[in-house]
């Protein structure tokens, strides 16, 4: 798969000395004509790709499609092609390391237009996040508000709009 890009937050100066977690992760890509399946955060005020944390010894398809199952209610999941690697390396305020190095693994898919339930973690019900059918222009305009704008954006918008930027001009 090729990589996209490496990312580093900018208050990582070096990695010398530096405890680092890796993490590998999934960010399913589901587009539909110009609307683009996200999840809208409530708590960051942002869109991003459903995805997260692929579970030990766990497959990195079968982790794209369980989240996006758990994440959008996706249904019918086929179609999933290799888009690329986002690399990011950012701070990590745990105790067992300074650096989390987050390795994504991004995957276009289709899916039926209508989603089913989710089954969301309670850290996700807090943050306010809900599947939504935006257009992809809208929702690129939006983060890049957020980013400008708010207090209240995460470490994962610049990856987000990234990416979003990316699959505006390759897949559409």
């Amino acid at each position: 798969m090729r990589q996209l890009t490496t990312a580093i937050h900018p208050d990582i100066d070096h990695l010398d000395n530096k405890g680092i977690v890796k993490r590998n992760a999934t960010r399913a890509i589901v587009v539909d004509g110009e609307d683009i399946l996200l999840l809208y955060t409530e708590r960051y005020h942002d869109y991003s790709l459903p995805g997260g944390g692929i579970d030990e010894g766990e497959d990195v398809i079968a982790g794209l499609v369980r989240e996006l199952e758990e994440e959008t209610g996706a249904q019918n999941i086929h179609g999933i092609k290799p888009f690329g690697i986002y690399e990011e390396f950012r701070p990590w305020y745990k105790d067992d390391a300074d650096v989390m190095h987050m390795i994504s693994f991004c995957y276009s898919c289709k899916v039926d237009r209508e989603l089913g339930e989710t089954a969301y973690e309670d850290y996700e019900v807090k943050n306010g996040m809900k599947p939504i059918w935006v257009n992809i222009h809208e929702a690129i305009a939006f983060n890049e508000k957020t980013i400008s704008e708010s207090d209240k954006k995460g470490m994962s918008i610049e990856r987000e709009t990234y990416l979003l930027h990316l699959i505006a001009k390759e897949m559409l």
